[in-house]
């Protein structure tokens, strides 16, 4: 084997260390992430979560959301959860009668609200129950001291507050937040809210170790960051079912009269319900849901595999000069399509995401290296063959 550069070996290790040791270039691996998930299916089977699509307001209208309880109520669920804040003006109090009349029914009812880390001085300080068994350090959570947007008391008093949140550090489309800081108390969000209240689990029986981990009382633990995010996959929500405000009111009027009905819903009352608007925007409220439920969490392979791919294409820089530039050139491109093929097939298969970034950064600057610097006597070259002339 040629003996590779050792210009080529420092440049490939340089950048593996710069990647492996700076958190900005990590963050950039999402990038890869991102395309991967776009590409690839949820490694999971049917989840227990019903989404319902309330329109295209948010929030919704008080007596749509009514209708919504109450064509849910035909089927008896146990636990539901209206994502969007439905804090209503107070022209619309009748219709929220109606809405609070419905909701009096609900056994388990969740509703969304936003916290504020600037809140009105003058307003009363509201009690949020927090974590009692919490570790790890809190100071990259999301801290808050008040309730900016929540529904109103009559309502409040018939449910629980569930948080919907996303601070801008939440990375766009992959990571949804499980855990909040509130005045010193670690709190959860909505989504971890709404497992908890499906599972009939109190917060003294969920042990946490921020950066790590959320552990609950079934055995299901939870991966999160430092920050108290949980990476999805958006995607998993194509394993949950998802019907319109519409078909559910349908469906409950054939189940009371008897008719039979294209959507079956009798099992709702042992899943999980979701309602959100119907807007062009991921469910990652809903993905995180469902990605806790199946217990399928994206997770990245050990920095072991990037050192050594990186080491790899450094030792293998001197055997790549042996080939003609376009040669290598096809080869890095199949490489690159062959790496991306597999990393999208590992995905679906073990949710296990590999980074894209750092090994094939790694193999390209071992390639361009390898078409710049003079080629060994025995290399692969181009001849020009000259026809001898025609004879006489």
């Amino acid at each position: 084997m040629e003996r590779p550069s050792i210009w080529v070996i420092i440049v490939v290790l340089l950048l593996g260390v710069l990647f492996l040791r700076e958190p900005r270039f990590q963050r950039s691996e999402e990038i890869f992430l991102r395309w991967l998930l776009r590409h690839s299916d949820a490694a999971t089977k049917t989840v227990p979560l019903t989404i319902i699509e309330v329109g295209k307001e948010n929030p919704p209208a008080p007596l749509e959301t009514a209708l919504l309880l109450q064509g849910l109520l035909e089927f008896k669920p146990t636990v539901v959860a209206i994502e969007p804040v439905v804090q209503w003006s107070a022209l619309a109090k009748d219709q929220e009668q109606i809405f609070i009349d419905q909701a009096m029914r609900v056994p388990k009812l969740l509703l969304g609200a936003e916290l504020t880390a600037s809140p009105d001085p003058d307003a009363p300080v509201p009690e949020i129950p927090g974590f009692g068994n919490v570790t790890g350090r809190r100071g990259d959570l999301p801290a808050f001291s008040g309730i900016e947007h929540q529904p109103s008391e009559d309502v409040r008093v018939l449910s629980t507050l569930g948080f919907v949140n996303f601070p801008a550090e939440a990375a766009a489309e992959l990571r949804v937040p499980l855990l909040f800081q509130y005045r010193g108390e670690v709190i959860p969000s909505f989504a971890l809210e709404a497992i908890m209240l499906w599972l009939r689990t109190t917060p003294d029986e969920v042990k946490i170790d921020i950066g790590s981990s959320i552990t609950l009382p079934n055995g299901i633990k939870i991966p999160i960051r430092s920050d108290g995010t949980l990476l999805v996959n958006p995607r998993v929500t194509q394993r949950a079912r998802r019907i319109t405000v519409d078909e559910l009111l349908l469906a409950a009027q054939q189940h009371e009269s008897g008719a039979a009905s294209g959507i079956r819903l009798e099992d709702i009352r042992t899943q999980l319900v979701v309602a959100r608007p119907a807007l062009n925007t991921p469910d990652l409220l809903a993905a995180a849901i469902a990605t806790i439920q199946a217990q399928t969490f994206v997770r990245r392979v050990s920095w072991i595999f990037d050192c050594v791919i990186v080491a790899a294409a450094a030792a293998l820089s001197g055997w790549f000069r042996k080939f003609s530039r376009i040669d290598l050139l096809i080869g890095a491109i199949a490489f690159t399509a062959g790496y991306c093929l597999i990393a999208v097939g590992i995905l679906s298969r073990w949710a296990l995401w590999l980074p894209g970034f750092l090994p094939l950064g790694a193999v390209w600057i071992s390639f361009l290296f390898a078409m710049i610097l003079p080629k060994p006597k025995d290399a692969a070259r181009t001849t020009t063959v000259a026809a001898p002339p025609p004879a006489m």
